[in-house]
């Protein structure tokens, strides 16, 4: 199992960083964060709109409705960063002898009682990304995801017990 993502405080905002290391280039991961028909795979409320700095990213809300996040940094195959609400999602990537390694970092500027569920859905995601890169499948994504969140809840308590 991978490692829990480093919850830092600085300021007014939290920043949650997962790094992972894929035995995978850099084109071929890019392609699942980018590529509607691999991003459906690992996300599939997510669509990439309009794939520029400016461009959107839309949400499915599953209800008929749907949130747009913009894109705020564009860096092909390396950087993709976007809103999400009023929060901001990173991903890097760089380059590794054996493939890549893929960093995901959420800027969170509030803390709520969600937020622990979203970064242990966030932490499922890179674990399919993996798995599908891999040629695997994760089939008990929601088993996988009630394992992690009680450790992302005991993060966020250690977090404001700390302040």
């Amino acid at each position: 199992m991978n490692q829990l993502a480093v919850v830092e405080q600085d300021g007014e905002e939290t920043r949650v960083r997962f790094v992972r290391h894929l035995k995978h280039p850099v084109e071929k991961v890019w392609t699942a964060l980018t590529d509607n028909d691999k991003l459906k795979q690992w996300f599939s409320e997510l669509r990439v709109e309009d794939l520029r700095e400016g461009g959107t990213i839309s949400f499915d809300m599953q209800n008929g409705t749907y949130e747009y996040f913009e894109i705020l940094e564009l860096k092909p195959l390396s950087v993709l960063e976007y809103t999400w609400a009023e929060n901001r999602v990173r991903f890097e990537l760089y380059p590794e002898p054996e493939g890549c390694r893929l960093v995901l970092i959420e800027t969170v500027v509030e803390i709520t009682d969600h937020t622990p569920k979203d970064i242990a859905g966030w932490d499922v995601c890179l674990d399919v990304i993996e798995a599908l890169l891999d040629g695997r499948t994760v089939s008990q994504r929601k088993a996988v995801w009630e394992e992690k969140y009680p450790r992302y809840v005991e993060k966020f308590a250690e977090l404001n017990r700390n302040e």
